[in-house]
């Protein structure tokens, strides 16, 4: 779905910039690209150069792909094409697995035929003595170029552009700048660790952006939702970088439709205008009210929906009371402490089945430690209420074990032997080769397979014990290893035909009632994204399998999210007993305590934020009028039928 921003009239009336909306980053990635496409075209038909300001990140890589794509099978061709990117860390050596001028060989320059002078990236290894006249120098090759044509950016969880941090003047020019620890701490996915993270970058500066003839700023998952909404909708400030680009004639938001979820449009399409009311905008309304206001759903008022814009609910109602007690009705029936379904008679407003009474449940845990974190309640009640539990951990998790904990237990020797089919002696070598290679690592250089696969049964010998914790039977637990995660390195490939076929096995293996998947794509790195994409790319194939038609789909949250509470559609309750047991059983993960790389913005521990985001979502259900309870986990029904 694209939906055109001329075409709009009262919908898009709170924004101050131009937003184009598509269903993925993949759709949007590919109209930017086509856009490109045809300027570069136009230009090579006149005889002229294109200049383009590119950017780096997760944000574009779907963009240079459809444009690696474009030259190799449609033939275009970069030859007139100068480009300069935004920014660089500093210090970096260019050939630096985090060097930006790597990842744009790697995504773009490597793969089409624009010619070695004509890209430009800051350098990150001129003296400090020499960065201004540097910088000075930058800005004036790209006037001598003729300026940006189009510039591609980003935008950073504070508001960031380019490296410009809130409070970076409107006018500002290509300079060194300090990063706010915000941005360093969202950008550590890429670094081992948070001390590896440069302080410092090139960038160029607001008034270089601004002078661009077009600016496309991509967008993509939820995540980028509230600060899109701040950049596009509210006051234009150098306290939020992106939202000075009000100021420019011809600026584009390009965003997925997650990005877009809180812009007035879809977060309150009520107040800008006509919209049809269907069940889940109506809960979306009523909790969100009752939530404003502080008040549980059933002391809310005519006044209250009337003085907020909800007028054509209290009318379609006839009042606010009729209105309160289906919704509070509703949402009231999706707590259960029965996740697998409650035996006896059929409860037709029940978020699962009765029957069959014990099912087969398969947990699809992305990282060996998803399962307990982010629906460890759950899991072991579906244990000791008698259902056939099985957990497939989708990947090796390999990358988020320091390398710290690999000396720490390097002498270990349990599994060598078996690992690598050798004698007792050779796993002697191999645990001192392991010790060498760490104790003279570059930050720049992978893991060799060996501490690849040392790491991995790091990983798996605690998804195991996690397994034996909660009681499910010995050789339920199914490793995967999908090979698009084994790279060693953060950045991953995209899933292949041998990731779903490994899903498509085991599914038709298991023959699960139940599937619990991770729906959280706000993961910093991507991993939860992929593997739920090949879970619903297999289950694309068995759908039509005699014990698929019986099967079915339940999403929970990450460690980074939680569901909105008006999409909620099972909530499973803790006991403060329960929530202690579910804390032990994430502890179990001594790898992935106290300090974890690649963790993205928020420094809490995995089993805090855990507890922290069951207790928001018991305490939402409490302030709604519900029950209370110490927490609880969410699931939304995914319907792939």
């Amino acid at each position: 779905m694209t939906i055109n921003h001329q075409e709009i009239e009262l919908i898009d009336s709170f924004e101050q910039i131009a937003v184009e909306i598509h269903s993925s980053a993949k759709e949007g990635s590919k109209a930017v690209a086509q856009e490109i496409a045809a300027l570069i075209r136009e230009r090579q038909a006149a005889n002229q150069k294109c200049v383009l300001g590119l950017a780096t990140g997760s944000t574009p890589k779907f963009l240079y792909a459809e444009l690696v794509r474009l030259h190799k099978e449609e033939g275009l061709s970069f030859k007139n094409v100068i480009t300069f990117n935004l920014d660089e860390y500093y210090p970096i050596e260019p050939d630096a697995l985090q060097s930006y001028n790597r990842f744009m060989k790697e995504h773009l320059f490597n793969h089409v035929d624009i010619p070695e002078g004509n890209y430009n990236v800051p350098d990150g290894t001129i003296q400090k003595d020499q960065i201004k006249k540097y910088c000075e120098q930058y800005d004036r090759k790209i006037e001598e170029a003729g300026g940006i044509d189009i510039q591609i950016l980003g935008i950073g969880n504070n508001g960031h552009i380019g490296f410009n941090e809130p409070g970076s003047n409107i006018n500002s020019h290509t300079r060194l700048i300090t990063l706010d620890n915000s941005t360093r701490l969202a950008n550590a996915y890429e670094f081992p660790n948070m001390s590896q993270v440069p302080r410092l970058a090139i960038t160029m500066g607001i008034g270089s952006i601004m002078k661009a003839k077009r600016v496309l700023l991509m967008a993509w998952g939820s995540h980028k939702s509230k600060i899109v909404r701040r950049s596009v909708e509210g006051q234009s400030t150098d306290q939020v970088p992106a939202s000075l680009l009000q100021q420019h004639a011809n600026c584009k938001f390009v965003i997925d439709e997650q990005a877009a979820a809180d812009l007035t449009r879809f977060k309150e399409p009520w107040l800008t205008g006509d919209c049809e009311w269907t069940p889940k905008l109506i809960r979306k309304a009523v909790t969100g009210l009752a939530l404003k206001l502080d008040k549980p759903i059933l002391m809310l008022t005519d006044k209250d929906y009337n003085e907020n814009g909800l007028n054509d609910l209290v009318v379609q109602y006839g009042s606010a009371y009729e209105l309160n007690i289906k919704e509070f009705n509703a949402i009231r029936d999706t707590i259960t402490g029965w996740p697998g379904g409650k035996p006896g008679p059929q409860l037709p407003k029940h978020p699962e089945r009765s029957e069959p009474a014990k099912k087969t449940a398969l947990i699809f845990s992305p990282h060996p430690d998803d399962d307990i974190i982010s629906m460890g309640g759950t899991f072991i009640r579906l244990h000791e209420q008698g259902h056939d539990v099985h957990v497939a951990y989708q990947t090796s998790g390999n990358i988020a074990v320091t390398d710290e904990f690999v000396l720490r237990f390097v002498d270990f020797a349990v599994g060598f032997e078996n690992m690598f089919d050798i004698d007792g002696s050779k796993s002697t070598q191999i645990l001192a080769d392991a010790r060498a290679f760490i104790n003279s690592k570059k930050p720049s250089q992978k893991d060799t397979p060996e501490i690849r696969s040392i790491k991995g049964l790091i990983r798996r010998c605690e998804a195991k014990a996690t397994c034996r914790y909660v009681g499910i039977a010995e050789g339920n637990e199914h490793f995967m290893n999908l090979p698009f995660y084994e790279t060693g390195l953060v950045e991953k490939k995209p899933m292949g035909p041998e990731d779903v076929k490994l899903t498509v096995d085991l599914l038709r293996k298991i023959k699960p009632q139940q599937v619990y998947c991770a729906g959280d794509l706000a993961d910093p790195h991507g991993t939860h994204k992929v593997c739920l994409d090949i879970i619903f790319a297999a289950l694309e194939i068995v759908k039509n399998d005699d014990w698929a038609k019986d099967c079915w789909v339940w999403l929970y949250k990450g460690a980074w999210q939680e569901w909105e509470i008006h999409e909620i559609e099972m909530a499973v309750p803790m006991s403060p007993d329960q929530v202690y047991q579910k804390r032990l059983g994430i502890f179990i993960h001594q790898s992935q305590k106290d300090v974890v790389p690649f963790q993205g913005t928020d420094s809490r521990e995995f089993w805090e934020r855990a507890e922290d985001r069951n207790a928001n979502t018991a305490q939402l259900y409490d302030k709604l009028g519900l029950q209370q309870y110490a927490a609880m986990e969410a699931f939304v029904r995914y319907h792939f039928m």
